[in-house]
């Protein structure tokens, strides 16, 4: 049925928000400031990490993967997004959509996998402070990097691979800016059960298992401050989570808001999807060195002396 295979490797074509032309430069000039935010804030953060000896500490290591994390995550999409608002070009290749689909989701897992260690490291630094230094060394930490990049390729890799073989026969139009798993699924004119079986479990075991985790962290946390006997002491102690539970929800609630639209919102406008997928890449990487940079005094003190 299909003899020349163009159903088999179709190229994509990614979607823009709708609206006269002046409106969309608009958009692309608001992407653009973002991503800028984003390159110029992490790659600082990434910066006054490297130049400051007194930071080279487990807390500041998982810091710097974040950035890295969100450089690299930004980068694989938004250059692809401003290059259709600025040139036109929205059709996407088969091959570089699956990558960068590849990419989106093993990221996002290896971030979410970061994040769970810093919970880990509020843990043992406020519930085991003489264990600390012996349980989170600097080798230790890179060890947990590792892991993290090893689990989200091991995890995500099967996804390409199980959309590869399948006939895209229909529309072949996104409803994204960019390649997600989800959305490329949909467009298949066969059978996608194992991939979508795979893909919700995937999720699940990965970033639903890390939202635990991290939740049960921050229960024990809290069970250990709620033992100090002076609120002032229990307000201290407990402030050095904060910047750590902002993370965490700059990066959980564009998640959850993008999968409950891609699960329920099938009839809303294209407006709402491309919107919520835009937020999901750029809202943390966005935040993250402005959250940090505002709460942590020695990255304050190192930036300011970089100017």
């Amino acid at each position: 049925p299909f003899p020349n295979g163009s159903e088999l490797r179709p190229s994509f074509v990614l979607a823009a928000l709708p609206g006269p032309e002046g409106a969309q430069a608009w958009v692309a000039a608001l992407l653009c400031g973002a991503y800028v935010v984003a390159l110029a804030g992490n790659g600082t953060v990434l910066l006054a990490v490297w130049l400051e000896p007194g930071l080279h500490a487990p807390m500041y290591l998982f810091l710097c993967m974040l950035a890295a994390i969100d450089l690299a995550l930004s980068t694989s999409t938004v250059p692809r997004v401003l290059s259709f608002y600025w040139f036109g070009t929205r059709e996407i290749g088969f091959g570089a959509c699956l990558l960068q689909m590849f990419l989106i989701h093993a990221l996002s897992a290896v971030e979410s996998t970061v994040l769970l260690a810093m919970a880990v490291d509020r843990y043992v630094a406020i519930c085991h402070p003489l264990r600390h230094a012996t349980i989170l060394t600097n080798a230790a930490t890179a060890r947990i990097g590792l892991a993290a990049v090893a689990r989200g390729v091991l995890f995500f890799l099967p996804l390409p691979l199980l959309l590869l073989p399948l006939p895209f026969c229909g529309s072949h139009v996104l409803s994204h800016s960019f390649c997600l798993h989800q959305d490329v699924m949909n467009l298949a004119c066969a059978n996608t059960t194992p991939s979508v079986v795979y893909g919700l479990t995937a999720i699940l075991l990965v970033m639903g298992l890390d939202a635990v985790l991290i939740c049960l962290s921050y229960l024990l946390i809290l069970k250990a401050v709620l033992r100090l006997a002076a609120w002032k002491e229990r307000l201290k102690v407990f402030s050095t989570c904060i910047a750590h539970i902002c993370v965490v929800l700059a990066f959980y609630v564009p998640l959850i808001g993008l999968s409950v639209v891609h699960r329920f919102g099938r009839d809303l406008a294209p407006l709402v999807h491309i919107t919520m997928g835009n937020i999901y890449i750029l809202v943390p990487a966005v935040l993250n060195p402005i959250i940090y940079g505002v709460r942590t005094k020695q990255i304050q003190r190192r930036i300011l002396s970089l100017i």
